[in-house]
């Protein structure tokens, strides 16, 4: 390998990466196999890629080109020298509105082609599910198809020439009439026409084997199209010219409900003649209850265009009338058409999970049969699953005859791999009866290779093997694939993984307490991987920032699954892999809702770091940031704020500090408050009780206890009292948490609290959701501190009492991290289940309290943890109401935490509020209010806008003191 890997670098002018996490990233795809490469070139242009192969021939060693990994039958894998297109080689090189083509390079993702082809009032036809990170090598490499496909065919109908260099360096342009054919290849076409002619299934999803019959004479020999679908195995891809279609001006889209999945289907081949751009299927099992569809089991996705949205609006509701449906909806608002197409998007990562949680997984993900037997292959398919005791739940291009489905197989035992074998086997017969395709959009790869024989017959299949011959003789190009297929129960990526639970701190509920599993959640879909956002969205920031894999949460899974492997990654949780990936995770938990199977990276990366820094010294910022509310608290302790400040703002000592402390030097230090919230609050009180007043704790509404969070009490005093005063405005009695152990609730208006002599002996403490500690891996003392707080609040436990947390990040803490964390104390779900966002507080305790009218325009960002795990419908309906007009963006500021603090994360932080935030706010008109309830999106925008951000309640607070 040393020789290889020294004869490649000097030759090639990208990047050659022979190191543990090159390689861990490409070990996988979005298939159940693995293959671990020799290396991973990103070659850098054509003369780059004609290198590697003289190189590799050389050598003797394979090669496997890959794209953006997506790929669901295996192919995108492989033990030699994976080629990496992504990187450099993914331009649009020229765009032709007036021919409707472009050239393109194979590392291109299909949504840059779109978005340069829409001015022109053009488009690519086909369109994946992952067509916002799937590359177009990749989708002429598996002949991809996508929902459109009923009216713009597969990837296939729309190549026009294709630019490839054999394993043996020949350079050819391929096209129609042999152009580019390598010697051989018209001779044993013409030498088996016959079988040419009638061996293949005449149907529009036909991706199985070589497409050796579009070399047919009557089909123009067209060489470009029959190498769509040849998965790498023949040549290796270095530009193309692709057509483009004539997009729509409008569309509408009706979504029809039936009774099941067996009625859609059956419906489906009676809707083509009416010219739909799609027709889709899905059941009521991939759909959240949350959805707003019309009521029904299943559902089919009709689209129609035209020259307006009247016209197409008629066409849909010809569609309607003409399908006997139980319900139906025809949306033409296109923001309304997008919520809705995510459902269906989102299915390839949703259908991975049953619905009882049970893991399920590709293999059979992508069959196809004639439309008109849809309904009969379906009721056959069932029988099958329900006979070997398998679950699945089928979706996809019901139009076109093209299913996909994950099925609940084990593959952790020997007993469920040979099931899964059985299952494949009979399977393929049933799909052959109904004169169907084992592959109709994602390729043989090594899932279905195999079993080739079973639809085209041996004779076939060794004039498969025959031109594989002919374009690649020594059989370097991504062996094992189509033809002399591995087995396809070999190789498979969860034969590496410990089948024992590994020990862990978080519980893990939703995987069984185990961490592997929830490591397996990732499967490689890669939504993570889009290069920018949409809506609210927050996934993935860094990767966005940097481009890098091992950035995306997909990519630090792989190293995860790498490091629980050990073949690979060896040093376990001592990884520096694993670490240097999991340093630019933002922890934003944007991965928690954005990713299909809701991998939640930033609770494994703190687990991570828990065991990487177990009994060893950890950097310094998760001493000084880390452990941000104990030195806060002894600030307050000593009175010693003012003094802090002033120390903070001497440059040589602000240098030194940050020095010491592990935070950026381009970071400013904030301010402390001279006064904390509590003592702001205890003061309020005091002067009330002097007063003859209760206390100003409001009216004889519902008690809620406000929590004061570290960034509240010690850096942002202000919001809490804002919220004092809203929430006393709606009618609530406000009260704070103990800060002794009670041995009984608190009394009457619940801040009257009864001492005995044992409480006044354990001391003051105060409450705290374990944030920085639990961001910093340090779970021990996340541990000892939320069971602490636990203790405080026992008696509110006791109560009615809902919790209201002003920082989201700290209310995500509490509602997520904390069962999780404390899976062994029933008290942590009791308080996980009380806590409530300041707008959820008001929703439910003062549902008739109409806020003050503040009528301006908003701008600024939804905190991602609010994003994430809170949601943030209260919090629109709040702001609806007090006519705070306009929508937030999505993504993620950048600070998140200690993140943007620590030394090393500035040029990340920096990128990741470029993306969304900061451009938001340049872009306001004069009067918008920004807002930011998070602390540390207040402190991006002040130190990198000179913006002032606000929490809404300071907003609502302001509109109460107006006049």
């Amino acid at each position: 390998m040393t020789d290889l890997e020294a004869a490649l670098r000097t030759v090639v002018r990208g990047e050659v990466g022979f190191d543990v996490t090159s390689r861990a990233l490409t070990t996988m795809d979005a298939s159940n196999y693995r293959r671990v490469p020799l290396g991973v070139v990103a070659p850098h242009d054509a003369e780059d890629v004609a290198a590697v192969l003289e190189v590799c021939r050389d050598h003797m060693v394979p090669v496997v080109a890959r794209g953006g990994g997506t790929s669901i039958a295996g192919q995108a894998t492989g033990t030699g020298i994976v080629l990496d297109f992504t990187r450099h080689m993914n331009r649009i090189v020229s765009l032709d509105p007036q021919t409707r083509t472009a050239v393109v390079q194979p590392g291109l993702v299909l949504d840059r082609l779109q978005d340069a082809a829409a001015p022109h009032g053009l488009r690519f036809g086909p369109d994946p599910s992952t067509h916002s990170r799937c590359t177009l090598g990749g989708m002429i490499g598996n002949n991809s198809c996508g929902s459109h496909s009923v009216a713009w065919g597969t990837t296939a109908d729309s190549v026009r020439e294709l630019d490839v260099i054999t394993a043996r360096g020949e350079r050819s342009r391929l096209g129609r009439e042999w152009a580019g054919a390598p010697q051989g290849l018209r001779d044993l076409v013409e030498g088996d026409l016959a079988r040419l002619r009638t061996g293949f299934p005449e149907l529009p999803r036909r991706i199985s084997g070589y497409a050796l019959d579009a070399l047919l004479p009557e089909k123009g020999a067209d060489v470009a199209r029959s190498f769509c679908g040849s998965e790498g195995t023949l040549g290796i891809l270095t530009e193309a010219v692709v057509r483009l279609v004539e997009a729509p001006r409008a569309r509408a889209l009706a979504v029809l409900a039936y009774a099941d999945e067996s009625a859609a289907a059956e419906a489906a081949a009676g809707l083509l003649p009416y010219g739909p751009l799609t027709v889709e299927g899905m059941a009521a099992d991939l759909v959240p209850s949350s959805t707003s569809l019309p009521a029904g089991g299943a559902w089919l996705f009709v689209e129609t265009g035209g020259e307006s949205e009247g016209e197409a609006r008629a066409r849909a509701e010809a569609v309607v009338r003409a399908a006997d449906v139980v319900d139906a909806l025809v949306v033409t608002d296109p923001a309304g058409q997008r919520a809705l197409w995510r459902i269906r998007e989102d299915a390839s990562g949703t259908a991975t999970r049953m619905p009882d949680g049970s893991e399920a997984w590709p293999g059979w993900e992508d069959c196809a049969v004639p439309p008109q037997r849809l309904g009969a292959y379906l009721r056959d398919f069932r029988a099958l699953l329900t006979a070997h005791g398998l679950r699945g739940t089928p979706y996809g291009h019901f139009g076109d005859g093209c299913i996909h489905v994950r099925i609940d197989f084990d593959l952790m035992t020997e007993a469920g791999i040979g099931r899964f074998r059985r299952f494949s086997e009979e399977l393929a017969e049933v799909v052959v009866a109904h004169g169907g395709s084992l592959s109709g959009e994602h390729g043989d790869g090594q899932a279905r290779a195999e079993l080739l024989p079973k639809m085209y017959g041996t004779e076939m299949v060794e004039l498969f093997e025959r031109a594989k011959g002919v374009w690649d003789p020594d059989d370097l190009l991504n062996p094992g694939m189509l033809v002399r297929p591995a087995p396809l129960d070999s190789n498979l990526r969860f034969s590496v993984l410990p089948r024992e639970p590994v020990d862990v701190a978080f519980g893990y509920p939703a995987d069984g307490g185990d961490f592997s599993a929830a490591v397996r959640r990732c499967v490689g879909v890669a939504k993570c991987r889009t290069t920018s956002v949409a809506g609210s969205a927050v996934m993935c920031p860094s990767f966005r920032a940097t481009g890098e894999e091992e950035h995306s949460t997909r990519g630090r899974a792989r190293l995860l699954h790498e490091m629980l492997a050990g073949e690979l990654v060896t040093d376990g949780w001592r990884s520096t892999e694993v670490r240097d990936a999991l340093d630019l995770c933002l922890s934003c938990k944007g991965c928690r809702s954005d990713c299909p199977v809701e991998v939640d990276m930033a609770t494994y990366k703190a687990e991570f770091l828990h065991h990487h820094y177990e009994d060893r010294r950890r950097p310094a910022a998760h001493y000084s940031m880390g452990r941000l509310p104990q030195w806060l608290r002894a600030v307050t302790r000593t009175r010693t704020a003012s003094l802090a400040n002033a120390l903070a703002a001497v440059r040589p000592l602000a240098r030194a500090a940050k020095r010491l402390g592990g935070i950026a030097p381009e970071r400013d230090i904030p301010r402390l408050a001279t006064r904390t919230f509590s003592g702001w609050w205890e003061r309020r009180r005091e002067e009330a009780a002097v007063g003859g007043d209760s206390g100003g704790s409001g009216g004889g509404g519902d008690l809620v206890i406000l929590w004061p969070d570290t960034f509240t009490e010690h850096l942002s005093p202000s919001v809490g009292q804002a919220a004092v005063r809203v929430l006393e405005a709606a009618g609530l009695r406000v009260a704070l948490p103990p800060t002794v152990r009670l041995k009984r609730p608190p009394e009457g208006d619940g801040t009257t609290v009864p001492l005995d002599p044992v409480s006044l002996l354990r001391g003051r403490g105060r409450v705290c959701c374990g944030l920085t500690y639990i961001s910093t891996g340090q779970l021990d003392r996340a541990r000892a501190v939320l069971r602490r707080t636990l203790d405080l609040m026992e008696p509110v436990l006791e109560t009615a009492a809902p919790v209201a947390v002003l920082e989201p990040s700290c209310a995500a803490a509490l509602r997520a991290d904390l069962p999780e964390l404390l899976h062994d104390d029933p008290r942590a779900r009791l308080l996980a289940d009380r806590v409530l966002t300041f707008a959820e507080t008001l929703q439910r305790l003062a549902p008739d309290w109409r806020p003050p009218r503040v009528d301006r325009p908003v701008v600024g960002q939804t905190h991602c943890h609010q994003h994430a795990v809170l949601g943030d419908t209260a919090d629109r309906a709040l702001r609806e109401a007090a006519g705070l007009t306009g929508e937030l963006s999505g993504g993620c500021c950048g600070l998140a935490g200690n993140f943007g603090f620590e030394r090393g994360h500035f040029e990340v932080s920096v990128a990741c509020a470029e993306e969304q935030l900061l451009p938001a706010v340049r872009g306001a008109g004069e009067g918008a209010v920004v807002l930011a309830d998070g602390f540390s999106c207040r402190t991006q925008l002040e130190q990198l806008a000179g913006v002032r951000g606000r929490h809404l309640a300071e907003v609502l607070a302001e509109g109460l003191a107006r006049p």
